[in-house]
């Protein structure tokens, strides 16, 4: 469960520091400058906007995730280690199945959402450089919902 819940986290920590903001601090010089910056075109700056807003969704889905992961881990560890004594309730067993379920399909929708958002920076020309920081992400869910989908939460 301990490698399950560090792959998430990984996950969120990758998406989170692959846009986080840096700025460099230099001296600014007085004066004029002889040659004007192009300026942004506003779809390219409507795209970047988008791109940061999909992002903050896949994000909150992730914490969301680990959310609903945090309350049933314990849960599903506990009934496990029951069943292998032969001590567990039948409906017990039964809420261990729905919560692995549970696990599964969300695990599912994360690994979905992180596909569809490199498919979307990948696609889109004004985020193709900021697709590099992404590549992979989805496949660390893909790891993950493997693991769950063969039965190992620890």
């Amino acid at each position: 469960m301990k490698r399950f819940i560090v792959s998430i986290c990984m996950l969120l920590v990758l998406l989170t520091t692959a846009f986080a903001q840096s700025r460099s601090r230099t001296t600014s010089r007085r004066g004029t400058s002889k040659t004007a910056k192009p300026a942004e075109t506003a779809p390219a700056n409507q795209a970047k906007l988008d791109g940061a807003n999909k992002i903050a969704d896949q994000v909150k889905n992730l914490t969301r995730f680990l959310y609903v992961l945090g309350g049933v881990a314990k849960g599903i560890e506990d009934i496990d280690v029951a069943a292998k004594n032969g001590q567990a309730s039948p409906t017990a067993l039964q809420k261990n199945d729905q919560n692995k379920a549970v696990v599964k399909s969300s695990l599912e929708n994360v690994r979905v959402g992180l596909d569809q958002l490199e498919i979307y920076f990948r696609s889109t020309p004004e985020l193709q450089g900021y697709y590099v920081k992404l590549v992979g992400s989805a496949s660390g869910a893909a790891d993950a919902e493997a693991q769950a989908a063969a039965g190992h939460f620890d």
